[in-house]
């Protein structure tokens, strides 16, 4: 991927060229995408392994509960693998549809409020809790060997922060679907989903970044797409080419309905690409939408219209949902419409 070496550098387009003004028909969701972590991974197959006895435990002893939340369920059939007492056994399911209950009416709700995120939670109990019990054992080898394991444990800790943000709400705005450092920004010619010319901003994510991805602007989900790939360095242009990804096709929820893409990439670390999202889900801008575990890179694709002022340079750091990558200056956007 060529790096311009400035956002200047962009060349004006002619100032009859106009946004699209009709809206899209949803996309079916990717045949691939059977769960909100199409990766897989250990952490989540134990976390369903869990599930299996917790469903158990569940209907021996806490039949009431179960029953309560069965006609407080919501959705005409089950779309998980397996079956579904309460709101916790869609975890991994929720962008397959089926079976849901309303927020009021979901006792995990609360987690979203944690200052952790809520699809690591998993990974925050056994990766650090694993380092901790290490650190634990190797008390009897050395105290330095003891020290350097706990400061990983923390520092994985530290890594599934969900710090709260304060999104802009001035017309026009885009803000950052992830926090990192801008490392590329691009003129495309031409984008297939755009159906127009665009930019590309790239944001490097390393693992002491947080790795929560958020929606741009007020917009609706067009599509979902996956594509399995290689684990590349994510600082290497060529990742964003080869590695494992989803791209989140998005089309602006106010006139001229703008189409943007958020591709979610993996590193050589990042290994699990979260997505919890699907076609027709309307979003708020920074809005969670996914994240990406331990190190990565996030790409937003901008329609490159001739009132689109990028407000980010190469290297400079930037912050999901609250730092604005670029804003267009004769939106229609009439803040909360949708």
């Amino acid at each position: 991927m060529k790096e311009s070496p400035d956002a200047d550098t962009i060349p004006a387009l002619p100032s009859g060229t106009a946004a699209h003004s009709g809206r899209l028909e949803l996309e079916p969701l990717d045949p691939q995408i059977t769960s909100i972590q199409p990766g897989g991974g250990v952490c989540m197959r134990i976390e369903l392994a869990w599930g299996v006895l917790r469903r158990a435990w569940l209907k021996t002893f806490r039949r009431g509960y179960v029953a309560r939340m069965r006609e407080l369920r919501q959705g005409d059939e089950n779309k998980c693998p397996h079956e579904v007492l309460d709101p916790r056994d869609i975890k991994f399911y929720r962008n397959q549809g089926g079976y849901y209950w309303a927020k009021e009416h979901d006792p995990f709700a609360g987690r979203d409020n944690w200052p952790f995120a809520r699809a690591g939670l998993a990974e925050l109990m056994l990766l650090p809790g694993l380092a901790f019990l290490i650190a634990a054992a190797l008390w009897w080898v050395h105290w330095s060997l003891t020290a350097i394991v706990t400061v990983i444990g923390l520092c994985l800790v530290w890594f599934f922060r969900n710090p709260r943000r304060v999104v802009p709400t001035e017309p026009g705005l885009v803000v950052s679907p992830a926090d990192g450092v801008v490392t590329t920004i691009e003129v495309l010619e031409h984008d297939e989903f755009l159906g127009g010319p665009g930019v590309l901003i790239g944001i490097f994510l390393s693992v002491f970044n947080v790795h929560i991805n958020r929606v741009p602007v007020d917009s609706r989900v067009i599509g979902v797409r996956y594509r399995r790939g290689k684990m590349l360095n994510a600082l290497r242009p060529e990742s964003a080419r080869e590695n494992e990804q989803i791209a989140v096709r998005l089309e602006e929820d106010y006139p001229p309905y703008r189409r943007m893409i958020v591709r979610q990439i993996t590193g050589a670390l990042a290994r699990r690409i979260v997505c919890w999202v699907k076609p027709g889900d309307r979003l708020a801008r920074g809005e969670q939408f996914g994240m990406i575990k331990l190190g990565s890179r996030t790409e937003l694709v901008l329609p490159r219209d001739p009132d689109l002022v990028i407000d980010v340079t190469l290297g400079q750091a930037v912050k999901a949902g609250s730092t604005v990558l670029a804003r267009y200056t004769s939106s229609t956007e009439e803040t909360g419409a949708k």
